[in-house]
């Protein structure tokens, strides 16, 4: 959540901020006509309220005076009323202004690059060169026909389209990958955590899920509970409406979860193969760090999926995503995109990002520092998608035959 008392001192710089989002600015007028309503209300509340604590005192003097304190009680009397009805307006009005606080986005870092959607995010650096295959290679639902690793009739016939079932080799493959994960990211320093796959209403707004992104989420009927769309969710919450010593700073954490989103608005797109799935296997990585913290340490975060790919000696590449590309609650992200032979394309397989107080402030995730609360910066990102690498690997170690080689990291957890 933006801070209202910013964007009332710098109300045109976070206009301007906000429209690179693709934010109306009609919005930002509602807020700002909003905000001058509610200040005004509040300036005839103390003058109420400075009139009744005035009048209270008259009360002793009246009566060591021996005069009448009728009429002085009917003006106590109406200007209760007053008060009463001016908390409660600005209450509403308060109310008003913290529900459109939360549709607006965060705000990008000025070292975003401008731009309007994917097209124009730009390559930061490449790593590993594709291999060159003297076949044309298969994608990879093709190669789960010939190795019966993926079965995607079953899947739909257990729930519906964009679900699987991982069979055979395929699902030990998938278990080995996130068995590798997690003690790769604790080897890095961040703390193997193990979190609910459903969380409540006010873990979902802390982390900007709700109100924005309700139609994508999975709601269980009757309960105040969602199934999670990521392990952002509980991991940062973990810390929600608590203060932090700052002495604890950074806190790292990683978690395997399984993922359910609706794809709401992703209609005809990779309807083919697991790359889009109702529900799918990631490991995520989360910090919450002091302000001056967050910058180096999205830098390790970045480092630490990029390692992984590379000891998985799968070719890709990073990405700085563009204004018009991040994501609600980021001020800067980092994509990273695995080369996918079969498909002769880069497609994204994690996303780092840095929230600064975003989330913090919506959470309430604080530390103390010289005795005065201050908020935490959150940051997360995927350590990996472990369906699309399950993907990267059937792609880029196929053989001529249709058979699959398994990369030699993940032998030991395969026997």
């Amino acid at each position: 959540m933006l801070d209202i008392k910013l964007i009332q001192n710098n109300f045109e710089t976070i206009k301007e901020s906000l429209s690179k989002k693709g934010v109306d600015e009609r919005v930002l007028l509602s807020l700002q006509s909003l905000s001058l309503k509610t200040k005004e209300i509040r300036k005839e509340l103390e003058i109420a309220q400075a009139e009744q604590n005035s009048n209270s005192k008259l009360f002793g003097l009246y009566k060591r005076e021996g005069k009448d304190i009728s009429s002085l009680q009917q003006s106590v009397a109406q200007n209760k009323i007053k008060i009463a009805t001016l908390n409660q307006e600005v209450s509403i009005s308060e109310g008003e202004i913290n529900a459109l606080l939360l549709t607006l986005p965060n705000t990008p870092d000025d070292s975003v690059p401008l731009g309007v959607d994917e097209s124009e995010n730009i390559e930061i650096k490449k790593i590993l060169s594709p291999k060159e295959f003297n076949f044309k290679p298969k994608e990879h639902w093709e190669l789960s026909q010939s190795n019966g690793w993926i079965d995607f009739e079953r899947g739909v016939k257990l729930a519906k389209s964009r679900f699987s079932v991982l069979k055979g080799d395929g699902a030990r493959v998938e278990r080995a990958l996130i068995n590798y994960f997690l003690d790769f990211n604790r080897t890095r320093g961040f703390k193997e955590v193990y979190v609910p796959f459903m969380v409540n209403k006010d873990s979902m707004q802390g982390t900007g899920q709700l109100p924005k992104f309700e139609d994508d989420l999975f709601k269980i009927e009757g309960e105040d509970l969602f199934l999670i769309p990521t392990a952002e969710v509980p991991l940062t919450n973990l810390f929600a409406d608590e203060i932090i010593k700052k002495d604890e700073l950074p806190i790292k954490m990683s978690a395997y979860t399984p993922c359910f989103r609706k794809e709401a608005g992703s209609a005809r797109r990779d309807t083919r193969g697991i790359i889009r799935q109702h529900q799918f296997d990631k490991v995520e990585l989360v910090a919450i760090t002091s302000p001056n913290k967050s910058d180096e340490t999205l830098d390790e975060m970045v480092q630490i999926a990029s390692d992984i790919l590379t000891s998985l000696e799968l070719p890709h590449r990073l990405v700085t995503l563009c204004s018009g590309d991040l994501g609600f609650s980021a001020a800067k992200t980092i994509d990273i995109e695995v080369w996918l032979p079969g498909q002769g394309v880069y497609r994204e397989i994690s996303s780092l990002s840095n929230t600064r107080d975003f989330q913090a402030r919506r959470a309430k995730i604080r530390y103390k520092d010289d005795k005065k609360n201050r908020l935490c910066h959150t940051l997360n990102g995927s350590s990996l998608a472990v369906g699309r690498t399950l993907v990267a690997i059937m792609e880029n170690f196929q053989n001529e035959d249709g058979s699959i080689t398994i990369p030699n990291i993940l032998k030991k957890y395969l026997n």
